[in-house]
């Protein structure tokens, strides 16, 4: 309960400071949240995008340890048939 009043003591005295904000500073302070919520936003997007980069690469790995363990015999398949694999667009292994 502590901690709720402090907070909303907090946010009292931050409403109060703004009023007696110039109105430069006012806009600079909305120029500088509105950078931090986009670079926010974009190391969001990029943590997003590592976790996704994990997954492939760790499907990668799968596959691999997949053909592998199966011992197919690559060098009767078409050129085709491997590109198809390596760009994940077939089976690894049937």
């Amino acid at each position: 309960m502590k901690t709720i009043v402090k907070m909303g003591a907090g946010i009292c005295a931050l409403a109060l400071a703004a009023c007696n904000q110039s109105s430069a500073d006012n806009l600079a302070e909305q120029v500088e949240n509105a950078a931090d919520m986009r670079a926010d936003a974009m190391e969001n997007r990029a943590d997003a995008l590592e976790e996704r980069a994990e997954e492939i690469r760790e499907t990668g790995t799968e596959r691999a340890d997949a053909i592998g363990a199966a011992d197919r015999n690559v060098a009767g398949m078409t050129d085709e048939r491997r590109a198809a694999i390596i760009a994940n667009e077939a089976p690894a292994v049937r």
